[in-house]
């Protein structure tokens, strides 16, 4: 059967399958700590910086697919993008950014959905190279370079059976997901990713044109933690590494079920939306509506398939599911579930929301109606129910404000062929996003707030609807980490200093 992600296809096929772990094939050099910054007093100025690293300029032959993104919608020209390798390169190109009086912007997994991980005529400072990753198992903590993809994260814990909540999509950088509150099929069981964080090493701005790198933990800078937590995605500096608390997972039971058409829409969701956010705190589960099928997909932590079944009942009762279900290592099971990118549409368009009552039969009508009219068969409505360890903070507490939520949902439209360079239209994208924006309108009544992971450019009150009444105080200590307002893009935050 074929069965569709939100921005892709799920494989139907999951098999089942102390110290420093080091993903093999990949240098794992440690990072310079602060001694190795370029300090910087207020006002000072810095010796001249050189841009170090692996450097990619116009004329180099790798450029157009160095400069291209995850979503293909979306074309930039840099100046020069500098893939760091250790944390001293990024020291050095925030320098020089500064120095040269350039844009800055900075990537890692690519996938910034309104392309705001790139910018004409400045300066990306990519840190998808840096790989390290050191785990003690005996306190379960583990401090990884912010250059991992959620896929190299979850396979790499998981060969220790431990887990940290990430996001379905693999190839999505774990760093980028993280500081954006993060969320799958482990939050209700583990709660957000962001609550999960409990260091990270950042190099910030200092001075008039300097960098430096600090730490951001419990104990030192307790402040940047507490916004890197759902608010630390290009904002107050560059995080080069994050530290996890990371939990015991041994085994999942991962089940999928199809319904054929969308006849049964009505019984399935509103089963769904009853009943999957006040389940066991173990089940996670995400609904995918599409124009010819809905597709429920359920991760049941440390569970039985007979455990997983009764918790599903109410939803796979209605119509005549295709049901499959698999026992395994959630790493294993992750990684059998991926797409991979040449595979997927080339532009994408989604709209964040969250609701906090159960969608009325009018809400659910609409749905229904808008998915079969979409443009293609990618588009789609995704859920993903909230609920069970969502609603409890971390100590230090978090920036992200949506932990009241039922669910999370967004509309999606994919779109186009994907053809690896830049600057190539498609004739369907006004349709596709005349679509999906009047979806989202007629959606508005029973949704409310936006997810930052997931943003969009048009929103006219973004700063509450991301971070709620944690906006104010987001803006103090941007003021403190930043007051240059270096880190900067189209809806980044802005100091404050009253």
């Amino acid at each position: 059967m074929h069965d569709y992600s939100r921005r892709g296809l799920l494989k139907a096929t999951a098999a089942a399958g102390a110290g420093a772990v080091v993903l093999p094939g990949v240098a794992a050099a440690e990072a310079p700590g602060e001694s190795a910054a370029t300090e910087g007093a207020e006002g000072a100025k810095c010796k001249p910086a050189k841009l170090t690293g692996r450097i990619v300029r116009p004329d180099d032959p790798g450029y157009a697919s160095a400069s291209l993104g995850w979503d293909e919608l979306f074309t930039h020209y840099p100046l020069v993008i500098v893939f760091a390798q250790n944390t001293q390169d990024v020291v050095n190109a925030l320098t020089w950014a500064r120095q040269h009086d350039v844009a800055l912007r900075v990537r890692s997994g690519r996938h910034s959905l309104e392309g705001w991980s790139n910018v004409d005529n400045g300066i990306v400072i990519d840190i998808s190279e840096l790989k390290s990753v050191h785990i003690d198992t005996a306190s379960r903590i583990a401090t990884v370079g912010a250059g991992l993809s959620q896929l190299e994260a979850v396979t790499t814990l998981a060969k220790k059976d431990l887990a940290v909540t990430t996001g379905t999509e693999g190839t999505v950088g774990l760093s980028g997901a993280t500081l954006g509150g993060g969320f799958g099929f482990l939050t209700r069981y583990l709660g957000m990713a962001c609550d999960s964080l409990v260091g990270a090493e950042v190099v910030v701005a200092s001075g008039a044109e300097c960098a430096k790198v600090v730490r951001a933990d419990l104990d030192h800078n307790s402040d940047l933690l507490w916004a890197l937590r759902g608010a630390g995605n290009g904002n107050f500096g560059i995080v080069t590494s994050l530290t996890y608390k990371a939990a015991p997972l041994k085994s999942v039971t991962y089940v999928q079920a199809m319904w054929k058409g969308i006849d049964d829409l009505h019984g399935v969701f509103d089963a769904w939306q009853r009943t999957a956010p006040t389940a066991d705190n173990r089940l996670g589960t995400q609904v995918e509506i599409h124009k010819n099928q809905i597709l429920l997909f359920a991760v049941l932590a440390e569970g039985t398939p007979e455990e997983a079944n009764e918790l599903l009942a109410p939803i796979l009762s209605v119509g005549d599911p295709q049901v499959s279900v698999q026992v395994g290592n959630w790493g294993d099971i992750y990684a059998r579930f991926q797409v991979p990118t040449a595979a997927e549409p080339a532009n994408w368009k989604f709209f964040s929301q969250f609701t906090r009552k159960p969608f009325p039969e009018t809400a659910i009508s609409l749905i229904a109606a808008f998915m079969q009219d979409a443009p293609t068969v990618d588009s789609n409505f995704f859920t993903q129910a909230f609920g069970g360890a969502v609603r409890k903070s971390p100590r230090g507490g978090t920036a992200f404000p949506h932990r009241d939520a039922l669910f999370y949902s967004e509309p999606g439209a994919g779109w186009g062929t994907r053809t690896g360079q830049p600057g190539v239209c498609d004739p369907l994208t006004p349709q596709a996003q005349a679509w999906i924006a009047e979806f989202s309108q007629a959606l508005r009544p029973y949704v409310n707030g936006a997810y930052v992971n997931v943003p969009n450019i048009g929103m006219q009150d973004w700063e509450t609807a991301y971070w709620g009444h944690n906006f104010d105080r987001l803006r103090k200590i941007k003021a403190k980490y930043d007051p240059r307002n270096v880190f900067q893009y189209e809806q980044s935050i802005p100091p404050a200093f009253c």
